[in-house]
């Protein structure tokens, strides 16, 4: 072994999307910065799908954007279809979805590291995270031997930690796509203290495109007015250069999957990890709804310069044989050539109940973990988690206060509170039900929600901060002027409103008023408003005609996150013990010495305590 003489602020292991943001994010914090990936190549690698964002993953995209992150400028510069998810419903559940040329996408990461002021690039498997006498962070060691003094470390290993791969019978220590695992960190973690668990996911078959007959499958078409996912690309650049193709299993699939499940890992018991729910395999689906008679698939191009096509949906651990026959049952994939094989994918990952808000490891000072290494699953999730995992490292090495977005504030609030208070025993996925102020945490107002905090931590540069402040006025005072400005019952105005179907005034009425009748839009009503500013951009017309429309369902939301704030406000300090409690269930005590909430509205959310357990909290603190 011998010691480097590079020294760091914040190491990052791990090269996936939580790596990325948070080394990233150190760095232009001004924090010097090493990421170490097991493989320089593997660097942002999409293996699951080649797509970002999706229901509730788009807002986090967003979210992160509007905090200074990368993946969303990333994915505008690299995407080949765009779809904004939901449209036939309220605004609040609108998410985006971007189909990505996946080799493009990880070309562009990667050089944004290596470009990146204050930031290494170093390929490398750390297989060592070494503290000092004080229980923090003092260096890492490669498996070469190399020792690297840092103050901070970040886990953020993927899928990538003690990896095993699963085909049938078949099995592997590796990664994803082939990729050597990370096979010895686990059990440095377990002597230190981790806790450390077990969970499964699945990658997709690939499929050579000229093997499969697209004139029998149905045609998914982009958008034609394009949304992009960061607030700083200019929609009118952007266009579609792809097509997605959906396909469905049938009665011969299904009855392929069940004459085959006792060879199946999944359920034979050759696979011991966790699987998520909300994502399960192609058999796993068809054993759980044995009612439908079919599953919709995604034909999913993985790149415009490869033939290769992900055929998402159809995850699966199934023996190579039993594969291609399900493949070939297909509807259009009769003859399909298959390229990669489906596979599952069982890794270590870390109880998140260990962790801080800020992502910290409660035991072991300026160790952080981030991403499905903290037990979530997708590429947002982690990315988000990176993020904020970067922010308190570089804040905490400054001797600043943490940042810590809490659930009325951002889905990245509800995503962390539901780790770090809850825990979770499956992949932890985001979802829009997640949240209780759905209409607040919308997509389309992140940055009007964040990007206030971006720039504060330094993320966000002055000039972009400018063009927000900029928007943010625009749209005040055209709300104000559309509250102020009233419309007289004319016929203009009447004939107007009856070709929207909704009943002529007989009175003058606001403008506010107006626009929240059904059928009512922005855009029309420029017919009959011959006061409205020109050239508005579209985003701020689409803020202004939400906030209106919504205005009473989103000022019950704003009460609700009010009463919430109240409670987490009510800060419980660090060094209670419960045990001393008189009135507290065994239960409650265990479960908040464990996770030590920072709040009375935090320790509320712990299961197993109940509002018996609150108020006897609630009368300790007043005395």
């Amino acid at each position: 072994m011998f010691k480097s003489k590079d020294e760091y602020d914040v190491i990052v292991v791990g090269g996936g999307h939580a790596g990325i943001e948070a080394a990233l994010c150190c760095a232009r914090l001004k924090m010097k910065t090493c990421i170490f990936s097991i493989c320089l190549d593997a660097v942002a690698n999409l293996p699951c799908n080649p797509s970002i964002g999706g229901t509730a993953k788009g807002h986090l995209v967003r979210e992160i954007d509007a905090l200074g992150g990368e993946m969303g400028k990333t994915a505008d510069e690299t995407f080949i279809q765009s779809r904004m998810l939901n449209r036939g419903k309220g605004p609040a559940v609108h998410s985006l979805r971007a189909q990505i040329d996946r080799r493009l996408y990880q070309m562009r990461m990667k050089h944004k590291l290596e470009t990146q002021p204050n930031l290494d690039v170093r390929q490398g498997e750390i297989v060592d995270i070494r503290l000092n006498e004080n229980r923090c962070v003092k260096s890492v060691v490669t498996a070469t031997g190399a020792e690297f003094a840092c103050r901070a470390a970040i886990i953020a290993t993927g899928t990538y930690l003690k990896s095993r791969i699963i085909i049938g019978e078949f099995s592997q220590e590796s990664g994803p796509d082939g990729v050597f695992p990370a096979a010895q960190l686990s059990e440095n973690l377990k002597a230190l203290g981790i806790e450390i668990r077990r969970f499964k996911t699945g990658t997709p078959p690939r499929i050579n495109r000229r093997s499969i007959d697209f004139s029998v499958l149905e045609e998914q078409h982009g958008d034609s007015d394009i949304v992009p996912f960061s607030f700083e690309t200019d929609p009118d650049g952007l266009s579609n250069k792809a097509i997605c193709h959906i396909t469905y299993t049938n009665e011969k699939t299904h009855k392929i999957i069940t004459d085959n499940l006792k060879r199946s890992p999944l359920f034979g018991g050759d696979i011991t990890g966790i699987g998520p729910r909300y994502c399960p395999s192609i058999e796993d689906k068809v054993v759980r709804f044995s009612d439908k008679d079919r599953h919709q698939l995604f034909v999913e191009p993985m790149g415009l310069e490869t033939e290769e096509i992900y055929l998402q949906g159809f995850s699966s651990s199934m023996p190579e044989d039993v594969q291609i026959d399900m493949i070939h049952s297909l509807k259009g994939f009769e003859n399909a050539q298959v390229m990669r094989n489906a596979y599952a994918i069982e890794y270590d990952c870390a109880d998140p109940l260990q962790l801080y808000p800020t992502l910290e490891f409660k035991s072991i000072g300026g160790l952080y973990g981030a991403g499905q290494f903290n037990g979530t699953s997708g590429y947002e999730e982690a990315a988000a988690q990176g993020l904020i995992a970067g922010i308190n490292a570089a804040l905490k090495l400054k001797g600043q206060k943490p940042f810590i977005l809490d659930r009325s504030e951002a889905y990245i609030g509800v995503l962390i509170d539901d780790l770090v208070t809850k825990g979770t025993n499956e992949p932890y996925r985001m979802m829009t039900s997640r949240s209780e102020y759905r209409l607040l945490l919308r997509q389309d107002n992140a940055d009007l929600r964040l990007t206030q905090y971006g720039y504060e931590i330094g993320l966000i540069p002055s000039e972009r901060y400018s063009r927000f402040l900029t928007k943010r006025r625009l749209i005040d005072e055209e709300t104000k002027r559309l509250e102020n400005t009233v419309f007289p019952p004319s016929p203009e105005v009447n004939s107007f409103l009856e070709s929207c179907g909704t009943t002529p005034i007989k009175t003058g009425a606001k403008g506010s008023d107006l626009l929240k009748r059904p059928n009512v839009t922005y855009e029309r009503m420029a017919q009959i408003d011959s006061c409205r500013p020109e050239n508005l951009p579209r985003e701020v017309a689409e803020q202004v005609e939400i906030s209106i429309k919504y205005k009473g369902y989103i000022d019950r939301q704003i009460r609700q996150a009010e009463q919430f704030r109240k409670l987490e406000s009510r800060k419980l300090p660090d060094n209670i013990d419960y045990n001393e409690i008189d009135g507290l269930r065994l239960e409650a005590r265990q479960k908040l010495s464990k996770i030590r909430p920072a709040s009375i509205g935090q320790a509320s959310r712990i299961s197993g305590v109940s509002p018996a357990d609150i108020a006897v909290l609630m009368v300790y603190l007043k005395k």
